[in-house]
């Protein structure tokens, strides 16, 4: 018998009827606290099924009436990996928008979305990973050096902001804590002292860490989450600290987490982790699969993602480990889901009533929109934005201007659409505004569709048959010809055509080819579930079954005067359906080549910088400044770099948007762009929200949450943990763009704050003619403190203001904000003594205004 949710639920609800209290388990009476609950079932498990439980994909125990649950989903920024979703913003760029109201607004949109998702899931018997209630975000850790592929997660590089937005994120996603039952749980991660490289992190070793950048900087924002934010999950880290792993170290997970903490929820490990432990190549600090599930368990780790954990029966057998040892884990995942209502029946568990409409709503992809708009920080504007019809001709150019996963950054849920910032820019100036690619983001090559030359018996394009089963058999349900690139997918209950089922349909697409040169093509396609593609009777790709969205690219040689026969078969089985497919030829190109094609433009909007196909965790891509999801350098690609010079030198103004995860050398682009906007990733939306600033519709208020380097020059060694020289906490050097910077279409003036009762005070001013948002930002030092930073920041908030109107702004600052290292006592703690009190517009000195104040 398949044990799903609802079968269980509705046990369980007969149970709390009077008639049968009395033969309720204690378990199962939802009137009984979690931990009660807790202990009770444990007590009635096995050794083997207390080990099912403890792997992030739990099997149902049908015995007990415990239905099935997986630890492992993720809402990095909305929901990742389980279909259709509402695709925000990257977290860096949230993070620009220096709002914790809306990232609150935010997370709490993916926990409707992550909730309604979950119910239907439950109630289809279809639970499985990435569709249950454990959500593994945010990423707390500090974006120490921009070349870290997976920085684009986190908040940026200050501490204090990590934690300050960590915890709007989890209230977004857990609720408030008022309810009975928690909305979702979210999960601190990774604990602690890392942030990459990502080519070695399972078997790095950070062992000469001082004391003062433990506790200042590395630890600062999950004690935060595990104090403040009450965070009910906290996910160890892959490298060792200290000599050990970070999910097998008792320092961190028992006598900081734990004891000097108080964390009492669950600790999960990354995946792979425990068995780093043991690997050949890796940590190797166990002996064998079962020493290594006892020392993740002993050290604390109560969920494993892998499968290591199955060897813990094997370590109690040969006195590795106690039983009791693991049922002190088993009670905390219990507890765990208890606190979720995942035992009982959707009637009691209020976040259950989230409606299945609230998904990809436009509701929701407003708010998408609107953060989009806040996270967008103007570097430089000489005047040529806001564009107006006086800028003259437009034209748009580059690698990102048409590129939507580029949008979604990495960890990323299926929007329903995607507007690209071409998209967005012709709805706005016409479908006839002119754009070229110009180059690849990494290569000096283009890239033209040769879809247009494919033909099939009804003429021009591929003939598509459909039919309303996975057998491709019957009467057919429709019958379509497709003339230019394939981009389907059933997003807003969208059907792939007339007549076509939106679930549990297949389709075959066929088209002939005729090659009018000999060259190599690239057939480009991403899909969810399954795809066969076959040429000239040749099964050259085949994955025919249930698959999640992937994104795949293969080249297709021919040549000049053959026929390819291309026949691609496509098999939705549930869920949400995805099926784009192009063939792309390939050319070299040059910077002349731009500016030939721009020669007609007075202005050219290019929309460059790097991509998360490139910048991710583990990416096996090794292209020019990329080496395995990280950087190798933080310049500017060179073929952009060139044919940004060259339209300069051509005379032409140019807007670059730099769309990047992480900061970027843009020093020669100061030099040869009028204006540039950072638009890092900007979510489904993006390409609005894009446009909104360009032409003035919305002012940008974006802060910079990262220091933008001059040139690699000023970055220490990737894998030194050292802080000195790093972020504008230790910088020495003048960079291109500080922490804390961005410009607006107004000008603001702030006063000389006052320091008053726990509240800091001043005046801002908008000297402008139009209206904006300044974005007020508190720093403090401790002057005595010859070895510590330059400043660290300890308070923001934003401020709008009309043309000419002022408002007086407390921020408030208590006591414990001063805390900070004390040498002395190897703690830290408020020293008394004289502090500085930095506020203004950006971290840098000249925006700065200082008064002193004795604590």
């Amino acid at each position: 018998m398949k044990l799903t949710h609802a079968i269980v639920s509705a046990a369980l609800l007969a149970m709390t009827a009077p008639a049968v209290s009395a033969q309720m388990l204690p378990y199962q009476n939802p009137a009984l606290s979690s931990t009660e609950r807790a202990e009770d079932l444990c007590s009635r498990l096995t050794l083997e099924e207390k080990v099912k439980l403890m792997m992030n994909s739990s099997p149902a125990i049908e015995r007990l009436g415990i239905p099935a649950f997986d630890w492992w989903s993720e809402a990095l920024h909305g929901v990742g990996r389980n279909g259709l979703a509402t695709v925000f913003p990257s977290c860096i760029g949230m993070a620009a928008s220096f709002d914790d109201d809306l990232i609150e607004e935010v997370f709490t949109a993916v926990s409707d979305e992550a909730r309604a998702k979950n119910t239907l899931a439950r109630k289809q018997g279809n639970v499985g990973k990435y569709k249950c209630l454990s959500f593994w975000t945010p990423n707390i850790n500090v974006f120490r050096d921009p070349r870290w592929g997976r920085g684009q997660e986190t908040y940026g590089e200050d501490p204090y902001m990590n934690g300050r937005m960590g915890l709007r994120v989890v209230r977004g996603l857990q609720g408030d804590g008022s309810d009975k039952y928690w909305k979702l749980h979210a999960c601190a991660k990774h604990y602690a002292v890392h942030s990459g490289p990502e080519k070695t992190r399972h078997q790095f070793d950070i062992n000469t860490l001082p004391a003062r950048e433990l506790w200042e900087t590395y630890l600062p924002a999950f004690k935060m989450l595990v104090q403040e934010g009450k965070v009910q999950q906290v996910m160890c880290a892959y490298q060792r600290f200290e000599g050990a792993p970070c999910c097998g170290s008792d320092r961190l997970l028992n006598s900081i987490l734990r004891y000097k903490w108080g964390f009492d929820g669950l600790v999960v490990s990354d995946c792979g982790a425990i068995g780093d432990f043991y690997r050949e190549g890796r940590h190797e600090v166990s002996k064998d699969a079962a020493a290594a599930s006892a020392l993740g368990v002993l050290s604390g780790t109560d969920v494993e993602c892998g499968s290591v954990y199955k060897r813990l029966p094997q370590a109690v057998s040969r006195g590795d480990i106690k039983e009791s040892d693991i049922d002190v884990s088993v009670k905390r995942l219990l507890k765990g889901r208890f606190e979720l209502g995942d035992f009982d029946p959707d009637s009691l568990v209020s976040w259950t009533s989230i409606p299945l409409s609230v998904v990809n709503s436009k509701a929701h992809r407003d708010l998408a929109r609107k953060m989009g708009r806040e996270q967008m920080v103007l570097l430089k504007n000489n005047g040529l934005l806001p564009l107006s019809p006086k800028s003259g001709k437009i034209m748009v150019m580059g690698p990102n201007a048409a590129d939507s996963t580029m949008q979604w950054g990495i960890y990323y849920g299926q929007p329903g659409h995607t507007v690209t910032i071409l998209e967005a820019l012709r709805e706005r100036l016409g479908q006839d505004l002119p754009y070229v690619r110009g180059c690849a983001v990494t290569q000096m090559t283009d890239r033209e569709s040769v879809f247009g030359s494919m033909t099939s018996s009804k003429g021009r394009g591929m003939e598509a048959t459909y039919w309303n089963n996975t057998r491709m058999e019957g009467t057919p349900a429709a019958e379509t010809v497709y003339t230019s690139a394939i981009q389907l997918d059933n997003g807003g209950n969208t059907v792939f055509a007339p007549g076509v089922n939106l679930t549990n349909f297949t389709t075959r697409i066929k088209g002939t080819l005729v090659a009018d040169r000999d060259e190599t093509l690239n057939m480009i396609y991403n899909n969810d579930d399954g795809l066969r593609i076959i040429i000239n009777g040749d099964t050259v790709h085949n994955r025919w079954k249930t698959d999640p969205l992937g994104f795949r690219e293969r080249e297709l040689p021919v040549k000049k005067g053959q026929k390819y026969d291309i026949e691609v078969d496509y098999m939705q089985l549930e869920d949400d359906a995805t099926l784009n497919f192009d063939i792309m030829r390939t050319r070299q190109v040059t910077a002349a080549d731009a500016v030939a094609q721009a020669k007609d433009a007075d202005v050219v909007i290019f929309a460059g910088g790097i991509s998360p196909a490139y910048e991710r965790e583990e990416a096996k891509v090794r292209e020019p400044g990329f080496d395995d999801g990280d950087r190798t350098s933080i310049e500017l690609p060179a073929p952009q770099r060139e044919i940004l010079k060259a339209l300069h030198e051509a005379g032409k103004k140019i807007v670059l948007v730099n769309c990047s995860g992480s900061a970027v050398a843009l020093t020669p682009e100061n030099e040869t762009c009028d204006a540039i906007l950072q638009a890092w990733y900007p979510g489904e939306q993006g390409g609005y929200a894009v446009t909104d600033v360009l032409f003035g519709d919305y002012n940008p208020s974006g802060k910079l949450p990262v220091t933008f380097y001059r040139d690699d020059s000023q970055l220490p060694a990737f894998d030194d943990y050292l802080m000195a020289g790093r972020t504008y906490r230790y910088m020495r050097q003048a960079p291109l763009y500080p922490f804390g910077y961005g410009l607006s279409y107004t000008t603001f003036d702030i006063s000389k704050p006052k320091y008053k009762n726990g509240k800091v005070t001043v005046s801002v001013k908008n000297t402008g003619k139009v209206s904006g948002t300044e974005i007020v930002q508190v720093y403090m030092r401790r002057p005595s403190d010859t070895a510590g930073p330059n400043k660290t920041l300890r308070g923001y908030t934003r401020v709008d203001l009309a043309p000419g109107q002022s408002k007086t702004v407390e921020i408030d600052f208590p006591r414990e904000l001063f805390e900070n290292w004390d040498e002395a006592a190897q703690e830290m703690r408020v020293v008394p003594g004289e502090y500085e009190l930095m506020v203004g517009s950006s971290s840098d000195a000249k925006d700065l205004k200082t008064i002193k104040v004795k604590i």
